[in-house]
């Protein structure tokens, strides 16, 4: 009875099982036509409905090959060429105050520190008395490799520089502070510059010429232009000085200052750092003086005096600069308040012992006297004596008829 019953049931499960295959078969088979008309009847819809312009430009897009993006390569920026000094230039060479230090390799008795003596020698053992005055440490290497292997089989020697003598140089031309100087380790160009106070505005830094004398009275030069690496944002070439050397920084040429660009070695650390700017106004009854940064401009100069511009005529401005080429002062009249007001072509670059006189009478008065003087000026002293003693003995020019706004 039980069998009966089981199997039964296994009838019952297998039937139906058949059944939902079969439906499932059905609903897929019935699917896929759907699927099938669907898509026709959505295409001959929109094969029949009309289509606007920028809409039918949206499938051309879609229907063109993508578009390439064209890959610029990265290039390495050209590296600046690195400043290359003459042979002569190249090399340390050993002079007396050195220190020297000789490690011999197998041999300790042959390693050992020596100073070069005033006659520019060194006590060596085995050797004695070794002249290495003007050699390199290579050619000092070498010498003393010559010397041991006449005692020792296949010595290796090494040459180094324990200790530097002073190094005093002589520093000349435009800059600030002119003079012999004994520059701190390491002995470079730039630090030279540094301790003379920067250049100034007069100096061409493209053609430096450091001078080096040797043994023989002789002397070579290299030729060094600190102004184009500047320009450029490059490394500058800081070339090492020797004992003795001698920096001559030119002034720069008439009708040579074309590409050069005052500004940007004024605003450098190259420049000496401050400038004075003498003002003649009627506040101050008298010349009076703004130490400024190196690369200030007319309108820094006329802010820090600080002109009363309620009853200041600010108008008529003048800045007068000595021209050295010429023995004479070179007059130009700004205006203040256009400066102040953005005005670029008011707003001059400054150098130092400009003379800028604030007050249209004064502004007169003297141009008048510079006019009238007809004597040149020999240097940039007796320019600014010109206008120290106008205003130490002209009693009119301040005299209390004036008037700051005539």
């Amino acid at each position: 009875m039980k069998g009966v019953v089981l199997r039964r049931r296994l009838i019952a499960i297998h039937l139906l099982s058949l059944h939902t295959g079969s439906t499932l078969l059905l609903t897929g088979l019935f699917w896929t036509r759907a699927q099938k008309s669907w898509g026709l009847a959505i295409a001959a819809e929109h094969s029949l409905s009309p289509i606007s312009a920028s809409q039918s430009q949206i499938p051309n897009s879609i229907a063109q090959s993508p578009v390439t993006i064209p890959v610029v390569p990265f290039e390495l920026q050209n590296t600046p060429q690195r400043f290359e000094p003459s042979p002569q230039f190249g090399p340390y060479r050993i002079g007396p105050g050195d220190s020297l230090s000789v490690i011999t390799q197998r041999f300790p008795d042959l390693s050992f520190q020596a100073a070069v003596t005033p006659e520019g020698n060194i006590v060596v053992p085995l050797l004695g008395t070794v002249s290495v005055a003007g050699l390199t440490l290579p050619e000092i290497q070498e010498k003393l490799r010559l010397g041991f292997n006449r005692y020792v089989i296949d010595p290796v020697v090494s040459v180094g520089l324990a200790g530097q003598r002073p190094v005093q140089v002589t520093i000349t031309g435009a800059v600030s502070r002119p003079g012999f100087y004994s520059l701190p380790f390491p002995p470079r160009l730039s630090t030279a510059m540094l301790v003379a106070n920067g250049s100034t505005d007069k100096a061409d830094l493209r053609q430096i010429r450091v001078r080096r004398f040797l043994l023989d009275g002789s002397f070579i030069e290299q030729r060094v232009d600190l102004f184009t690496p500047l320009a450029a944002g490059d490394p500058l070439p800081d070339l090492r000085l020797e004992d003795g050397d001698a920096v001559i920084v030119p002034q720069l040429e008439v009708g040579n200052d074309a590409t050069y660009d005052r500004t940007l070695v004024a605003k450098s650390t190259l420049a000496q750092p401050v400038i004075n700017i003498r003002v003649l106004s009627y506040p101050n009854q008298g010349l009076g003086n703004l130490r400024l940064p190196s690369g200030s401009t007319f309108l820094d100069a006329f802010t820090a005096a600080s002109p009363n511009l309620q009853t200041a005529d600010i108008n008529r401005v003048a800045l007068i600069r000595f021209d050295p080429e010429r023995g004479r002062a070179i007059v130009r009249e700004l205006n203040g308040k256009r400066a102040l007001f953005g005005d670029a072509s008011q707003n001059m670059p400054l150098r130092d012992n400009d003379v800028i006189v604030i007050g249209r009478n004064l502004v007169g008065r003297i141009t008048y006297a510079l006019n009238t003087f007809t004597q040149p000026f020999r240097d940039i002293l007796g320019f600014l004596l010109f206008f120290r003693s106008l205003s130490d003995s002209a009693s009119d020019l301040f005299g209390p008829g004036t008037n700051n706004n005539d």
